[in-house]
Parts: C-alpha cells; sequence; structure tokens
C-alpha cells in the first residue's frame, strides 16, 4: 500500500501544528517518513504529551514520606503500606471511547488501568470508577449507563478484581460525553516494584501477551479532540477487551519478575508500541532497535504505520536481562501467550524501527518524550462568562411548605439515590478480602497476614467545580479524605482524573488552572500529595461541555482492621451527635437543584485548618473506640446523611428521632451542604468521653437524637416511614432506567 505523501497539510490532519511539524524537521534533520510522521503526532497529542497541561502538574505536591513511586515516574503511584509491602494505584479516564462504543470503551478502560498496576509487579486487589452520564430520561444516556456497566462489570468480574467502590452522577452537560474513569489498586512486595525502563546494551526485547491489530489506531490522537456527530467513524479508535487474556498475562508478568527476569516493563496504552518503546528508552537514556517483521499481527497487509501505533489491548513491552531469554519465553508458553523478541537494548538515544529490511523509523527517543522535546505551552486564562454574569448572586430559596416531601425528593434524586442497579452487576467481594463494599462512605480491604487495612475511595462535586473550581477542587479532595476518615483510615495519598472542556478555550483553561490550585492547596493542608492520574480535555459534544470535573482517588491505611467503623447505625438506644458547624449554604446544592432546577449560587466555605482538625478528632475518636458508627455529611445535606444512615444496612434498618432545636431555618439545617461535618454514633455510657474531647478541642458538636422506632421523624416537621424513604432511596434508579 502507497503511504500518503508527507506535507503540513497530512501533518495538520494528523493534529500536529505548524510549528510542531517544523519542529520535527529541526530533531530529524531532515523530512519525516509517514510512519515518522504518525508517531511524533501521537507522542505529541494531548493524551500522551500533556501538553497542555504538565507546567501546572508540576505545581502539585508530589513529595511525601510514604512515597515510593513519585507522580509521573512510573505507570502508577506507589506507597509504603508496611516493611515487606507497597500499595501501588492508579486512577485513568476512557470517556471519549466511551461516548462511541460504551462497552469496550469501559471495558478497555479497566483492562488498562489495571495493566498500569500489575506492570509495575503488583497484583490488582480492587477496582474502582467514577461515572458521569446526562439526564436518566434520555434514552441514549440510559444506553451509554448499560453499556459502560456492562463493560466494566463483564471485564472486572472475568479478570478476577473485585470492584468495590465508585460514584455515578447526572448531569445534563455529560449527556454526549460521558466521563468514564477507573481505578484500580495492587499490592506489591517492597523491592521488587519493576521499572518502565531500557538499560543495558544488548538486552534483548520482547513484546509479550496478545497479537496486534488495527483496533485503536490513533486511539489517543481521538481522545485529544472533542466529540462530535461524526465520531461514530472513529469507533476503530476503541479498542476491542478480552479479560481472560489479561488475567493470563497478569500471572505472566509476575512470574518473570519473581523469577528476575527482567530490567523492565510497560503496558502498550495509549499510542500501543510507539509509546512504549520510546519512554523506555528515554528513560534509560538509551536506545531500542526493534524489527516489526517479527511482531505477531493478527489482520494481514499491516503496514508500519499501523502496527506502531495499534492499541490493540493485553500487549507489555518486556525489556529482558541478556542469556535468560529462554526463561522468559518458558514462562509465557505455560501461560499460551505470545512472547517474541522484537528488538535490543541499544546505546544510541534512538528508537529504530525496521520493517522488510528498510529502516521505517530512527528518531532520537528524547524528542518523543514529556519532559523532553515533546512542546509544553502554556494557554491563554479568561475567567468564565458564566462566573462574571452573576451565577453565584442567587438567593436562598424560599422554604419550603413539606420538608418531608422535600427529603424524599432528595432521596429520589439520580444523584443521591442508591446506585443498587449498578453495583449489584459488579462482583465486590471476590478474593474475599472486602469488609467494606459499595454502599459505604469508603471501600475497606483487608490485607492478610497483617491487622492492616487499605481504604479507597473515589470523588468530586462537579457543581461545585462548575461555580467556583478552585474551592469544589479542594473540596473534592477533602470530601474524598472524609470518605476515608469515616471508616476509620488515615488520608495517605490521592491520585487525580482531571475532566475538563478544550483547553485552546481561555474559559475552559482558567477553570483547569483554578483547579489545579484548590487541588494543591487541600493536598498540602492534608498531606496526601499527588501521586500521578491522567488529564482528559476535549470533553465537550457539539452543544455543551462537561463540567470541570477533577475526580480525586483518595488512599487511606488503617492500622488496625478491628477498628473499621460502620457508614450505618449500629444499635437502637445510642445516641447521634453531628460534629461540625452547619451554616446556611445552599450554593450549587442538590437542594437547590431540586426546588428550583437550576446549579447556582455561592459553593460552601472550606477552611482547610478546620477540615484537618475535624478528620484528626474523628480519627482518634474511632482508634479509642468511641464512636459505633460514622458517615460524612455531603451531598443532601444532615437530613440525606441521616435517612441513609437509618437504612444503609440492609440486615436491619433503624428509625431515628431528630431532636435538635437547630438556630437555623428547619430546610437549612436539614438540606445545608456545609463542609467538614460528620454524624457520628455513640453509645449512651461513652458520650461523655466525646463530650470531654470536644470542649478540650473546641470542635462544634450537636448532639441529634437516638436511634430507635420504625419512623425517621423531626417533630413537627415530618414523620417518614422507614419503607416510604427506603422505597424513594432504594427503587428510583431502576425505576428510572425501567
Amino acid at each position: 500500500m502507497k503511504e500518503p505523501e508527507v506535507n503540513i497539510a497530512l501533518a495538520k490532519k494528523l493534529g500536529l501544528t505548524e510549528e510542531e511539524y517544523q519542529k520535527i524537521q529541526g530533531f530529524l534533520g531532515r523530512m519525516p517518513t509517514y510512519t515518522e510522521l504518525g508517531i511524533y503526532a501521537v507522542m505529541w497529542s494531548e493524551h500522551c504529551s500533556y501538553k497542555n497541561s504538565i507546567a501546572l502538574l508540576k505545581t502539585l505536591p508530589r513529595e511525601g514520606s510514604a512515597l515510593v513511586a513519585k507522580a509521573g515516574e512510573e505507570n502508577a503511584g506507589a506507597v509504603v503500606l508496611d516493611e515487606e509491602r507497597v500499595i501501588v494505584f492508579k486512577i485513568e479516564s476512557h470517556n471519549h471511547p466511551s461516548a462511541v462504543e460504551p462497552y469496550q470503551g469501559a471495558a478497555t478502560g479497566v483492562g488498562g488501568i489495571l495493566r498500569d498496576v500489575f506492570t509495575m509487579g503488583a497484583r490488582p486487589i480492587a477496582a474502582l470508577n467514577s461515572l458521569r452520564f446526562g439526564n436518566l430520561g434520555d434514552p441514549r444516556v440510559r444506553y451509554l449507563l448499560d453499556g459502560v456497566v456492562r463493560g466494566i462489570s463483564d471485564y472486572g468480574n472475568s479478570f478476577g478484581v473485585p470492584t468495590v467502590a465508585g460514584e455515578v452522577y447526572f448531569e445534563d452537560c455529560y449527556t454526549g460525553n460521558p466521563l468514564v474513569n477507573a481505578m484500580a489498586v495492587g499490592l506489591a512486595k517492597r523491592g521488587r516494584l519493576v521499572r518502565a525502563i531500557a538499560t543495558g546494551v544488548g538486552n534483548p526485547v520482547f513484546i509479550v501477551g496478545s497479537s496486534t491489530g488495527r483496533d485503536g489506531i490513533h486511539g489517543a490522537s481521538f481522545a485529544s479532540k472533542e466529540i462530535t456527530d461524526e465520531s461514530e467513524e472513529d469507533r476503530p479508535s476503541v479498542q476491542i477487551g478480552d479479560p481472560f487474556t489479561e488475567k493470563l498475562l497478569l500471572e505472566a508478568s509476575l512470574e518473570i519478575i519473581k523469577k528476575d527476569l527482567i530490567v523492565g516493563m510497560q503496558d502498550m496504552g495509549a499510542a500501543g508500541l510507539t509509546c512504549s518503546t520510546s519512554e523506555m528508552a528515554a528513560k534509560g537514556k538509551a536506545g531500542i532497535e526493534i524489527d516489526l517483521d517479527k511482531v505477531p499481527l493478527r489482520e494481514k497487509g499491516m503496514t508500519p504505520y499501523e502496527i506502531m501505533l495499534s492499541e490493540s489491548q493485553e500487549r507489555m513491552l518486556v525489556i529482558g536481562k541478556k542469556g535468560r531469554e529462554v526463561e522468559i519465553r518458558e514462562v509465557f508458553e505455560k501461560w499460551d501467550l505470545n512472547c517474541v523478541q522484537i528488538g535490543e537494548v541499544t546505546d544510541t538515544g534512538r528508537v529504530v524501527v525496521k520493517f522488510l529490511g528498510r529502516v521505517a523509523a530512527d528518531i532520537p527517543a528524547e524528542s518523543l518524550v514529556l519532559g523532553g522535546g515533546a512542546p509544553v505551552y502554556n494557554p491563554p486564562r479568561k475567567k468564565p462568562t458564566y462566573l462574571e454574569n452573576g451565577v453565584k448572586s442567587v438567593k436562598t430559596p424560599d422554604p419550603p411548605k413539606d420538608l418531608g416531601k422535600v427529603l424524599l425528593d432528595l432521596l429520589a434524586s439520580p444523584n443521591i439515590a442508591s446506585k443498587r442497579w449498578v453495583f449489584q452487576q459488579y462482583d465486590s467481594t471476590v478474593r474475599t478480602n472486602t469488609v467494606f463494599g459499595p454502599g459505604y462512605d469508603a471501600a475497606l480491604l483487608r490485607i492478610r497476614g497483617s491487622k492492616k487495612g487499605i481504604a479507597v475511595k473515589t470523588d468530586c462535586n462537579a457543581r461545585y467545580c462548575y461555580l467556583d473550581p478552585r474551592r469544589g477542587a479542594a473540596i473534592a479532595v477533602c470530601e474524598a479524605a472524609r470518605n476515608v476518615v469515616a471508616v476509620g483510615a488515615k488520608p495517605m495519598a490521592i491520585t487525580n482524573c482531571l475532566n475538563f472542556g478544550n483547553p485552546g478555550d481561555p474559559e475552559v483553561y482558567w477553570t483547569f488552572a483554578e483547579a489545579i490550585a484548590g487541588m494543591g492547596e487541600a493536598c498540602r493542608a492534608l498531606e496526601t500529595p499527588v501521586t500521578g492520574g491522567n488529564v482528559s480535555f476535549y470533553n465537550e459534544d457539539p452543544t455543551r461541555m462537561v463540567y470541570p470535573t477533577p475526580v480525586i482517588g483518595m488512599l487511606g491505611i488503617l492500622d488496625d482492621i478491628d477498628k473499621a467503623t460502620s457508614s450505618h447505625f449500629q444499635t437502637e438506644g445510642n445516641w447521634v451527635y453531628l460534629v461540625g458547624e452547619t451554616k446556611p449554604e445552599t450554593g450549587g446544592s442538590e437542594y437547590m437543584k431540586v426546588l428550583t432546577g437550576q446549579v447556582a449560587g455561592v459553593v460552601p466555605t472550606l477552611d482547610l485548618k478546620t477540615e484537618k482538625k475535624i478528620q484528626a478528632f474523628v480519627l482518634n475518636q474511632i482508634s479509642a473506640g468511641i464512636m459505633e458508627s460514622c458517615h460524612d455529611v455531603s451531598d443532601g445535606g444532615l437530613g440525606v446523611a441521616l435517612a441513609e444512615m437509618c437504612i444503609g444496612n440492609q440486615e436491619r434498618k433503624f428509625g431515628f428521632a431528630l431532636e435538635a432545636k437547630p438556630t437555623l431555618r428547619p430546610d437549612l439545617f436539614l438540606f445545608s451542604e456545609s463542609q467538614s461535618r460528620f454524624v457520628v454514633e455513640i453509645k449512651p455510657q461513652l458520650t461523655y468521653k466525646l463530650e470531654e474531647a470536644v470542649k478540650k478541642e473546641n470542635i462544634p458538636l450537636l448532639k441529634l437524637g437516638t436511634v430507635g422506632g420504625t419512623e425517621f421523624m423531626f417533630s413537627p416537621h415530618f414523620h417518614l416511614s422507614i419503607e416510604e424513604f427506603s422505597n424513594a432511596y432504594f427503587n428510583s434508579i431502576e425505576t428510572k432506567i425501567g
């Protein structure tokens, strides 16, 4: 097949600018070949190079005593668990593929993030996700939701990793461009982490796993442009996953690591063979020479351009140790996987690609990668017009006459209602380490052979980020930390998935910069450094862009699993308290949206010193055995938090009498979304200890009432039967989906 003529028109078609095209010629000292142009185009795409975000990402806190791998250094972040083990974790997006082909888009998102974890030598122990869709009344939204959830469940369940936590939100802005963010957590032995690096002249280079096909070509480029009416034509850019092959690849990869047969290994994710060869060579300050005639193909007539850019799934690039080639092959043969030596490490600093006896590409590795020759931009910023035009200057709604009906409406709102229809499709208990799964504030996993546990959660209220991206991003960090604290774990570090619109739009880039600033402030205050993550730009359809959505994946460690705290009421007669202060704050709240249909107002205030102080206080009380249950107050406010605690335990549901006399308007007391608050359940004989502790720490505390009965009541405002508000909470989404 004749290759297209290389010129500026082709370069622009591949997503390169005229300046970038000239820069490529400067690196090569000549005109690029068609394959070389494709390699540069994909490596300098936003998805691979982070060219519009890296300057700001470097401002985030990336240091910490518990960190083993810093942000951007490896495929995933790593945090010390104990003297023997480390926790490896990361979150990434698969938004654009899921918008076009929801089942495979979501499935391969799960597969990719699992490989990022086990390519470092960690066995995956948990998967999480963060999902955003449009209004459930739209048939296509229901189609996308169904496909994404099935894709996640089929891949994770077949692979054998529990999907233990996540979040699902519904807003009109995600109608044509859903967000599908997948997170994975794994355990590895200290001292046995594998780097994505190529070193040692003469060391063999293997491609292992599945054969290479045409699926996924230009996937990284596809993820670096907006969703349009023509995006259906990009279906070939969506990869196809095979979880059973991935499971075999996991076992083979861990075996060659255990046997100390390799120098480095990298997943072939975005940009496939192109990305893995260039990044590993650049990191090792080495070169790699490969022969594409040796790559196992599943389609005939593939060109070097197609082979290098293919994003076929379940493949790794392995740098073996010279002299151990036979042992490496034996491992992969045992697991019935391809293992073919396609080249070797050189000292040239170049990626050399041969095909049919000729050189198809010869490129300085450093010129391709982030931190090397890849361009870095600082796009212009402008405060969005909608913020200048008074979206914040919205008055608080008038008091509703029927607070009970408002509470039922909130509990039935898709953003608050139980996501049971979603998470019951996931296997959350495979491997039998799940202590708390979906439905709790955070997932909690036991670590076999120790008393320790790992708590994990994804979180982001994108409405807050839309109204105030700096404060909204800080709240996302704090809310994720609160969820981890509520089960008794200490927040340790985060990974993030930053979902935004087109960075070339100054208003979008302003929100991105503000969100980065807010995230950094919160992470510094809570001492939870950023271990890495993903930036996903161009999230918009022809009529709208998504809200700024910086999703936080929070990791916490619990030293004694026996002290884990449930999110649901435990015993009739126990006293219930609110820790923290409630203010009349309804901006961006679910209450505001349900009552007025608006996403507007001033976002709740956030004092980071107070936040850290209250989190530390609650953790100390849990550790001291004072609290029977603990639940953070977030979407829907105190009323929703109390209702969730009444009915969250499926084995036994409780009533509750809210007896506190608020100084605020009753509706604001119930539905304000003020930050830095927890609802806690205490045995009557231990309440004096809690009351003494808050006096000592000068922390706001309000006794709310006692657990018990068959109703949730707040006299004289409402008396709701358990059956009544359970039905609103548990059946709403299933009813809307039909």
